[in-house]
């Protein structure tokens, strides 16, 4: 659980973006451009847009002559969860080493740059632990195929914890760090 609200425009852009590229596949880019452009976004929105769809492999450039087309990736299921599982295996790793250079690193910071430095991994964890569950459900659904993945997560969030618990700014940094990572709703948002 994170404080990571998803940006609903940036998603509304791509679906947009999507569309119009799988519903005229025949449009080069300026003609897709005219098409998106003004009615639902500016041009440089369009062109970020179009770049950030680019950039995850969403869709590629297939080039005709001097002109630029738009399609959407096939197999795009499949390669995107052989990224998930590359980028959450690579950040795994990044983190537990990042988390065995906590004790000599994290006491020699400010209490700004304390929070800052535990909220990032407690949030990284959560994230990597998140991507494990995703691909354990894309997997097989039924079994944990992440199960020493997943504790060694456990494990690390409770080191980072115990860092912070035997740190002199404890009563400081706890809340703020749990206030952050939203760990604890309040009575109000469960309600909704």
């Amino acid at each position: 659980m994170s404080h990571h609200e998803p940006n609903i425009e940036m998603y509304e852009r791509e679906r947009i973006v999507l569309e119009s590229i799988k519903n005229n596949s025949d449009l080069h880019h300026n003609a897709l451009l005219k098409l998106i452009v003004p009615e639902f976004m500016a041009k440089t929105t369009f062109e970020k847009t179009r770049d950030s769809l680019l950039e995850k492999e969403i869709i590629f450039v297939q080039t005709r002559g001097n002109m630029k087309f738009y399609r959407l990736t096939e197999n795009y299921e499949q390669k995107s969860q052989q990224h998930i599982e590359w980028n959450t295996n690579n950040s795994f790793h990044d983190l537990k080493s990042r988390i065995k250079r906590l004790e000599t690193d994290y006491h020699h910071k400010d209490v700004d740059e304390k929070i800052t430095f535990a909220s990032s991994l407690l949030r990284n964890l959560l994230q990597t632990d998140n991507g494990f569950t995703v691909l354990d459900s894309a997997k097989n659904p039924k079994k944990t195929l992440y199960k020493d993945e997943h504790l060694t997560i456990q494990q690390l969030i409770h080191h980072v914890f115990e860092v912070i618990k035997h740190d002199k700014d404890f009563e400081i940094i706890f809340p703020t760090i749990v206030s952050y990572l939203g760990i604890i709703m309040t009575k109000s948002s469960l309600e909704k």
